[in-house]
């Protein structure tokens, strides 16, 4: 590993040093492939305009972050930022210099790169869905403009993974080996679910045994872990030591938080598609209008983005994750039941109107 280790150390520094300037740039692919916007933009988004899309998404994000937890803890993966530090290859304390970044400083082990997978298999989800959606629309003689949207498409995937594992290699978080393994990761799994139709008529009670056992799993692992002395969470103590600045040190970075949050969201998504106000407004009449579509995406959007505003205290780790859990549940429940039941209810009235 020290092999990988050193050569990825150079590949930081070349880039560091003779791409300062795309700093913006990839800060923002970045944040393109943060996991947490999954559920704020991609899935608010694709759920209105094709429900079986937008519940894959939920369902690929959240099993692929859980099985990034699970190899995470069995790979033990340092990151850039502090491995330099923590290495003894270099001889006469002469360990190479890597530049910090405000996002730098994640408290997680760092293989496989879980930035990368997320963005692989949600974008996986959306490519394979667009393809399916134009291939039913063109007829036999239209096999060039196939091929051509099929370039294109994939064209686009590979260009935004290519640059979020550029950009979380940039700002020291990740070794290039990690983001491979993290894009490699996340097309398997939503391939995967290219091939499991049933969690589109999951039951509420499917959906509650799912997160049961991820929860129990995962936590199982841990203690076992724990019993036989190794220490699970060894890399926060060292994120903290060697951070450049502890202001950029945040608790949602620690594994746990990732594993709350998802459970969080599928927990919402179970809840709120098999509710009463879902069935009522999506798949009422008002279901299948493109007015009523656009109006949800559109209220959606606005309404999760004033999410960002809702601080949660980070002062009680405990309170944090049941918080973080309840907050994470109400992003699914206001995308699929509470906003579409109002514009149900609103369009009522000027439908009666019309007639």
């Amino acid at each position: 590993m020290d092999f990988l280790h050193r050569n990825g150390v150079l590949i930081i520094q070349h880039l560091q040093k003779d791409y300062r300037a795309y700093y913006n740039y990839l800060n923002f692919m970045s944040n393109v492939g943060d996991p947490r916007n999954i559920f704020s933009i991609y899935f608010p988004l694709w759920f209105q305009l094709n429900q079986t899309v937008g519940t894959k998404m939920i369902w690929v994000a959240v099993i692929g972050d859980w099985f990034n937890l699970i190899f995470k803890w069995i790979l033990f993966g340092h990151r850039p930022y502090w491995w330099i530090q923590e290495t003894q290859i270099y001889p006469n304390h002469s360990s190479p210099c890597l530049e910090q970044f405000p996002t730098t400083c994640e408290t997680g082990p760092g293989s496989p790169s879980g930035h990368a997978m997320g963005s692989s298999c949600v974008w996986y989800v959306m490519v394979t869905a667009a393809l399916s959606y134009t291939v039913s629309r063109m007829d036999e003689s239209s096999t060039t403009l196939h091929r051509l949207t099929w370039s294109f498409l994939w064209s686009l995937f590979w260009l935004i993974q290519i640059s979020v594992c550029i950009s979380r290699v940039f700002i020291a978080t990740h070794f290039p080996h990690q983001v491979i393994l993290g894009v490699i990761g996340g097309m398997l799994v939503a391939e995967a679910f290219e091939h499991t139709p049933c969690i589109q008529t999951a039951s509420l009670s499917t959906y509650l045994k799912t997160n049961l056992f991820l929860f129990l799993f995962a936590l199982g692992f841990y203690l076992l872990l724990r019993l036989l002395d190794i220490d699970l969470l060894w890399s926060v103590p060292i994120a903290k030591k060697w951070c450049a600045n502890p202001d950029w040190i945040h608790i949602d970075t620690t594994p746990f938080a990732g594993l709350v949050r998802n459970l969080g969201v599928l927990f919402g998504l179970g809840f709120a598609i098999n509710s009463e106000m879902f069935f009522r407004s999506c798949r009422g009449e008002n279901g299948y209008k493109l007015s009523f579509r656009l109006l949800c995406v559109v209220a959606s959007l606005t309404t999760l983005q004033l999410y960002h505003f809702i601080k949660i205290p980070t002062h009680a780790e405990h309170l944090f994750y049941v918080l973080s859990f309840c907050k994470s549940a109400s992003i699914p429940m206001t995308v699929v039941a509470l906003i579409p039941y109002c514009v149900h209810v609103l369009m009522k009235p000027t439908e009666k109107k019309m007639n």
